[in-house]
């Protein structure tokens, strides 16, 4: 078993870029500018986007950090996105999910300039990415192709199944890894909560990605020998044990199914860092294409 070490991955994707951004300049080029929309004082996302802050200075991005209080309407929160629409120094932007229940995530999603759009939820990039055109392709999904790509695994003709049908994750890397391009020439079966042969599908699974958001949902028995695993799930439990309270669980059950699987990302320190060097490759395309 070969385990997927998203964090050294995502470190050696930022070198890369730091590199770029040192070369941009020198040659007296405008550098990319990241800002991220935080709406209210969820910890989760505060902790996300301080993480995307402190990479975007390791990098030498510019970045913009908006917190707004959870007492916004949603026509206030719109109005702040369409003047960071209109602003020619910001390159690409985030507004940090979930919002306030006050507040239409799909209405947001929709607002912010496709251009900008550097986490690749805009459906203008969705179809673009679903017709293997040149778009911002969706920060996690991104992170999985560059994983998968960096240990050299093989998906062309490859089943494929998808735990989990989300905008977010599911539904995009379902298509991603199908289209004519590598990674992907994969045959893909997408799951969700309606399938009732589950287990009979992710038993056929070449590679098998999760993302359901059930901490130790897959077990050993539901997955073949040798499969390479893909778990983008992660679960805050309580924990005693643990200083900080709680510990952090994917959706694949990691100690027995490690036992079985070619490849494995683990959670944390998996799929999760990935996210954050997608949304900087994006950034630094969004800055190229301007």
């Amino acid at each position: 078993m070969i385990l997927i070490d998203g964090k050294k991955t995502s470190l050696e994707i930022q070198d890369e870029i730091k590199e770029e951004v040192i070369y941009l300049k020198s040659k007296g080029k405008k550098i990319p500018h990241l800002a991220a929309v935080l709406v209210g004082s969820n910890g989760a996302s505060k902790t996300y986007v301080n993480a995307k802050v402190v990479a975007c200075e390791r990098v030498g991005f510019e970045s913009t950090l908006v917190r707004l209080p959870d007492t916004i309407s949603e026509d206030e929160l719109l109005h702040k996105i369409e003047k960071l629409n209109n602003n020619a120094e910001i390159d690409g932007f985030i507004v940090q999910l979930p919002l306030p229940d006050h507040i239409s995530e799909k209405k947001v999603t929709q607002a912010i300039s496709a251009k900008k759009d550097v986490d690749g939820f805009h459906p203008e990039n969705i179809g673009r990415t679903a017709l293997n055109l040149p778009a911002f392709l969706p920060a996690t999904p991104f992170g999985i192709l560059q994983l998968l790509e960096r240990y050299n695994i093989e998906t062309s003709g490859k089943h494929c199944v998808v735990v989990g049908r989300s905008n977010i994750v599911g539904a995009p890397i379902s298509i991603m890894m199908g289209r004519n391009s590598y990674p992907g020439n994969s045959t893909v079966t997408l799951t969700h909560s309606r399938t009732v042969n589950l287990k009979q599908l992710t038993l056929m699974a070449d590679i098998l990605i999760v993302a359901l958001g059930k901490p130790e949902f897959i077990t050993a028995d539901m997955v073949k020998e040798n499969a390479v695993v893909i778990d983008v799930g992660i679960t805050r439990i309580a924990d005693k044990t643990k200083k900080s309270g709680y510990c952090l669980k994917g959706d694949v059950k990691f100690d027995e199914v490690s036992e079985k699987c070619s490849f494995i990302t683990p959670v944390p320190g998996g799929v999760g860092p990935m996210t954050i060097a997608s949304l900087l490759k994006n950034t630094l395309l969004a800055s190229k294409r301007k």
